[in-house]
């Protein structure tokens, strides 16, 4: 649709800076990577740091922010805390970027480098 046709209507302010929060929290690999972890199955958080390989803290601090911004939830388990993906439609526009990011890297790497570095 050409723009100003009535079709679409921007989204609010508001919305735009919550979107770019999310895109910025997702921009960390290792958010990213416990995202990823998380939209395979349920996790505590000894498990996310071995299966991302990152130290116990620091993948702590990671979880806290998702959470932060609802991205991520979590419930209790006895002692342990289970974090789950709170915004699945998130995880599918993570999901689509990484794949769409991975198909592209094997099929034409050297085309790949070249938009990255212009």
């Amino acid at each position: 649709m050409a723009a100003g046709s009535g079709e679409f209507t921007d989204p609010s302010a508001e919305v735009l800076a919550d979107a770019a929060a999310a895109f910025g929290l997702l921009a960390s690999p290792a958010r990213l990577h416990i995202v990823w972890a998380l939209a395979q199955g349920e996790s505590d958080v000894s498990g996310l740091a071995e299966r991302v390989g990152g130290a116990l803290p620091a993948v702590s601090q990671h979880l806290a922010k998702l959470k932060l911004a609802d991205l991520v939830g979590s419930r209790r388990e006895g002692r342990r805390q289970i974090y789950y993906v709170a915004d699945q439609d998130v995880v599918a526009v993570a999901q689509l970027m990484v794949r769409q990011l991975g198909q592209a890297v094997h099929e034409a790497p050297e085309r790949l480098l070249r938009s990255v570095g212009t």
